[in-house]
């Protein structure tokens, strides 16, 4: 075995430096939260953070950051991902439309389990600008819309699109997790811990279902004619 064991990590570095960086660096960061915010009471700019914003909300803001509470919650998202996801089958990409629909689903499933679990209760309702139900750790908008824009970013990483959709991905995972501390509903932390728990989750399960997928090299409408991914093809970084 230790013979076999320099050729098996020179085939497969790519995808256990993705373990690595994907799963179990966002797993370590989240476990970290968690020991602080449950065993140590937490932390204070989480408060200071939501005070800065508090102190500098305008008419104009608010209604963006509603928009995007809008957008990215329980009903706009899995329309966005539905839609999306029948565009995927539409032209031949059924096992990515399969893992756009797992990304975001099983993100929200873990997020009512973690919720469930760690029962941490909302920041003060007084200074918020709208009350929302349950609890506070981590955030449901911020996990599912980060495993959203992660799953596109994975789905087309060979394609021309991908830089574009890496860089919106990324600022509308940020602007949902920004809009959730600026209207007072979740702390920091809890954003910070949804983002980290989604980025395992989503890169854990391409690990796993991306090994039969049809690479999208250009652009989703050529996905039907592309040669079908030599084993592991798909998930090398």
């Amino acid at each position: 075995m230790r013979r076999h064991l320099p050729a098996l990590l020179a085939r497969h570095w790519r995808q256990l430096a993705l373990l690595f960086v994907g799963v179990l660096l966002p797993l370590g960061f989240f476990a970290d939260l968690v020991e602080d915010i449950f065993r140590e009471g937490g932390f204070p700019w989480d408060q200071e953070v939501l005070r800065w914003y508090a102190a500098h909300r305008t008419p104009t803001l608010t209604g963006v950051a509603q928009a995007l509470a809008l957008l990215g919650g329980v009903w706009g998202l899995p329309l966005l991902a539905s839609v999306i996801a029948a565009g995927l089958v539409r032209v031949g990409a059924r096992a990515q439309a399969l893992f756009l629909v797992y990304a975001v689903a099983g993100a929200a499933a873990l997020n009512g389990l973690a919720k469930f679990f760690f029962q941490r209760p909302r920041p003060d309702v007084l200074e918020a600008v709208v009350r929302e139900p349950g609890f506070s750790f981590p955030s449901g908008h911020a996990m599912s819309n980060m495993a959203f824009g992660l799953a596109l970013v994975l789905i087309f990483r060979f394609s021309r699109v991908a830089w574009p959709l890496a860089v919106l991905g990324a600022l509308w995972g940020l602007a949902v997790g920004a809009s959730r501390n600026y209207l007072g509903v979740h702390y920091p932390s809890d954003v910070l811990a949804g983002f980290a728990a989604s980025v395992a989750w989503v890169t854990g399960l391409y690990l796993i279902l991306a090994r039969r997928w049809t690479v999208l090299r250009r652009a989703p409408e050529e996905s039907a004619t592309a040669p079908p991914a030599k084993d592991g093809e798909a998930a090398k970084g």
